[in-house]
């Protein structure tokens, strides 16, 4: 392939690591084509890696210690338990991943790709058309280009994944996920930067941990999942993939998330989420997709444009890199594209589908069909987390599937 031209429609985490991934297998030109406009750091929520899968990934030259990140060990399930400040912790687990700021990993991911590579900001793919012999880009600026192949890295709203299944699109869970970070302030109680928290609550569950700051220190990540309130607004808003900016409708959401807080967390996680400035916060419509395949002919998916997964599988940023991985590893095996293509399919389509299924599980068990919260010990709670991963994590692909080797 050391002719072949290759465009990478998407510059983000998944787009970074799949054009270094056809760089270093000897694409001959490779193009990044990237919506936005300027970098993508400014992005600063949290993200984690399993530390088995980073062991994987840091193998296949991916990802590094270098990286700024932050180590977890456990994850405590917590109540409110009167005005104790942090609750009451009913449960334990062991947590064995690296927290890291996106911003910052896209930036390290960014600076991976080779010089040989053509990055292009501000440059919207709106179609693609594929043939026998390669496909043509369409951008929204009048041009076309032709490259030999295309491979979407664009999320879950992929242009790519369009012109390979008409019509398919990402399910709405019937749920969201309010996301944002928070900077710690003095007064604030001793909490240990090693632990994850999860504050339960009728109906949903919010996610807390510290992340690497861009400028130095650490931020409280957090994501909340709840099902939004009954409001003919928000169904239309809701049912088309889509993101949330300021306005009438995140105003309302943003009103009900402070009311949930107020009335459910212990105080010092309430103050976490509810002095997060505007502009540090965001709403996330939780969706997933599985796709039939993940490549036809000349053209692939990698990341959230193949496989949307709910993000409570911690496994997300990792598939997305482990799709780069496996992609690096089918051109290097030779062929043609199509051959290239039916080998990187068959490595891939089948984790992403494992990987919808056990986010639909977690979903339902920590979302849709909450437990009552009051009643969970130690024991019980083992016992439910058992069922929702139908065995132990590392058989469960929570924090990711196993990379496939040889």
């Amino acid at each position: 392939m050391d002719e072949d031209s290759v465009a990478v429609v998407g510059g983000s985490i998944a787009g970074c690591a799949t054009a270094q991934a056809v760089a270093r297998a000897g694409a001959g030109r490779v193009t990044v084509f990237e919506r936005a406009g300027g970098e993508l750091r400014d992005r600063g929520v949290g993200i984690g890696l399993h530390d088995a899968r980073f062991a994987e990934l840091e193998a296949a030259g991916y990802v590094d210690s270098s990286m700024p990140w932050s180590g977890l060990n456990r994850r405590v399930w917590t109540i409110r338990d009167g005005d104790a400040e942090l609750g009451h912790g009913f449960a334990e687990q062991h947590f064995p991943f690296r927290s890291y700021n996106w911003g910052s990993l896209w930036h390290e991911l960014r600076n991976r790709v080779p010089e040989s590579v053509t990055y292009h900001t501000g440059a919207a793919v709106t179609a693609v058309e594929q043939d026998a012999d390669g496909a043509t880009l369409k951008l929204a600026d009048g041009r076309q280009e032709r490259f030999d192949a295309v491979i979407g890295a664009d999320g879950y709203r992929s242009v790519v994944r369009e012109a390979m299944f008409p019509g398919l699109a990402p399910d709405y869970a019937g749920y969201l996920g309010w996301r944002g970070t928070s900077v710690p302030v003095a007064g604030d109680p001793e909490t240990d930067g090693a632990e994850a928290r999860v504050v339960v609550f009728p109906g949903g569950h919010c996610m807390m941990y510290l992340i690497p700051a861009a400028g130095g220190g650490f931020r409280m990540n957090w994501v909340l999942y709840a099902v939004p309130p009954d409001d003919p607004d928000l169904l239309l808003d809701l049912r088309t993939p889509t993101s949330l900016p300021p306005g009438r409708v995140a105003a309302k959401l943003t009103a009900y998330l402070r009311d949930l807080v107020a009335e459910h967390f212990p105080p010092y996680w309430g103050r976490c989420v509810l002095r997060t400035a505007p502009e540090d916060s965001f709403i996330q419509p939780i969706y997933d997709l599985e796709v039939p395949r993940l490549a036809v002919g000349r053209l692939l998916l990698a990341g959230d444009a193949a496989t949307v997964v709910r993000p409570h599988t911690g496994g997300g940023s990792v598939k997305a890199l482990q799709d780069a991985t496996a992609l690096e590893a089918a051109c290097r095996a030779g062929g043609d594209w199509p051959e290239i293509a039916a080998a990187y399919d068959a490595d891939r389509t089948a984790v992403g589908a494992a990987m919808v299924a056990l986010g639909r599980r977690l979903g339902r068990a920590q979302v849709e069909q909450t437990p009552d919260w009051q009643k969970m010990g130690q024991p019980e709670f083992d016992a439910w987390w058992q069922e929702q991963n139908r065995g132990p994590d590392r058989s469960s692909g929570f924090g990711g599937q196993p990379l496939k080797r040889g």
